[in-house]
């Protein structure tokens, strides 16, 4: 069993730096079609100042910056025995290319089904960008499968 003591542990904080190419090819990898991710003139002609991230891009920009997998190590969590349970977004900004964003994330609940034999870790992330304004939040939920 993880050790609840864990609960409100804080990861170290995840500087991402917003560039055009990596929004294009994440775009193009989801299966986006909206032009306004890959074009900068749709972008601002739709009133963003640059391309805007898709709109699950943040989460997989924090996973880059490798803060989850570590905590989890320490939690004794075997990473093989994982799976991506759920992920909320609430947007307050756009947040485009040209930005620099830091993501503060804790372990807000661990808790357990079946006996034990699933697990699950959820994790509270708020997104701020360079000038420290709150551009959105996530909560991922973490399966462990004992």
């Amino acid at each position: 069993m993880i050790d609840k003591k864990f609960i409100g542990a804080v990861l170290p904080k995840a500087v991402l730096e917003i560039e055009k190419g990596r929004l294009r090819f994440f775009a193009k990898a989801t299966g986006e079609t909206n032009y306004i991710y890959t074009d900068e003139v749709a972008a601002k002609t739709a009133g963003y100042a640059s391309l805007p991230v898709p709109p699950t891009f943040i989460f997989a920009a924090e996973l880059d910056a490798d803060t989850l997998f570590p905590m989890m190590q320490e939690m004794n969590v075997n990473l093989e025995r994982i799976l991506h349970g759920e992920q909320k977004f609430s947007y307050f900004a756009p947040i485009c290319a040209g930005d620099t964003i830091t993501v503060e994330s804790k372990i807000s609940d661990i808790y357990d089904k079946k006996n034990g034999t699933l697990e699950f870790i959820v994790k509270d992330s708020i997104v701020t960008n360079q000038r420290g304004k709150r551009v959105a939040e996530m909560r991922s939920v973490i399966v462990v499968r004992n």
